[in-house]
């Protein structure tokens, strides 16, 4: 069962940016900001001791080119009031923008999509899923580990758009093909970890964990291991508390 997930509001449409266009540094100064679904697919940004600012869906015009995890990709600015907001908080000049088409600005990796399948300002692919049973396990290695003072994590620190309950520990691996309430889902790939789970979300501390306890159990060539890359096969909505449904398992 879907227990429970999170997605950016505005389906992942919109990112902070660095006037450079490079995405600033990650985490922002604690504690984070947060942005909450706002009318019309816009979003409403909000943070200790600052007032919440709507910030609607800016009207289709002229594009500025982001660097995305080493892509150029295109998204149209917000208002100058957002700009201004996330400058004075971050702390460094930014600005706010929104993917106008994210149906065709950004495809997935051809090595594991299909013709035509595109991602918004996520890291790679349209949905990232994780399992709370992975985690208690994790959690138990790390506190059998060198730096036990780190943990527990919370599920945060992965910032997955599906939390699923009710499966064993690293059951995910074996998956190739799920459904999660009626939309069916391709299991592509692993997710590779990097150092932002070392990252407190709230207070922007950084330890050793989980990468430390990655590296000793879940080393997959290259990459240290947590939670799966799902790509939809088709448009619909999903909810909290949806059954899942493993249709298909890997082989080999």
């Amino acid at each position: 069962m879907a227990r429970g997930g999170r997605a950016a509001p505005g389906g992942g449409c919109w990112s902070s940016a660095g006037l450079t266009s490079h995405t600033p540094p990650h985490p922002p100064p604690p504690p984070g900001p947060a942005a909450g679904l706002g009318p019309g697919g816009g979003i409403v940004l909000s943070a200790p001791g600052r007032e919440p600012l709507p910030v609607p869906v800016p009207e289709p015009g002229t594009t500025v080119t982001l660097e995305l995890f080493g892509e150029k990709v295109e998204g149209v600015p917000a208002d100058a009031a957002a700009h201004t907001w996330c400058s004075e908080y971050l702390g460094v000049p930014a600005r706010l923008v929104h993917m106008d088409e994210p149906a065709t600005r950004r495809p997935v990796d051809p090595e594991y999509a299909l013709p035509g399948e595109t991602v918004s300002f996520a890291d790679g692919y349209p949905l990232l899923l994780t399992s709370t049973s992975s985690l208690d396990a994790l959690n138990s290695l790390i506190a059998e580990g060198r730096h036990a003072a780190d943990g527990p994590l919370p599920m945060n620190r992965f910032r997955p758009n599906v939390v699923v309950g009710g499966t064993e520990a690293w059951a995910e691996d074996d998956w190739s093909r799920i459904a999660i309430g009626d939309i069916a889902f391709r299991v592509v790939k692993m997710c590779g970890r990097c150092v932002v789970t070392t990252t407190d979300q709230s207070s922007a501390v950084r330890g050793k964990e989980p990468l430390h306890t990655l590296g000793r159990h879940r080393r997959f060539g290259s990459n240290l291991v947590f939670g799966q890359n799902l790509v939809p096969e088709s448009r619909g909505t999903i909810r909290i508390g949806d059954p899942v449904r493993v249709l298909d398992r890997k082989t080999g």
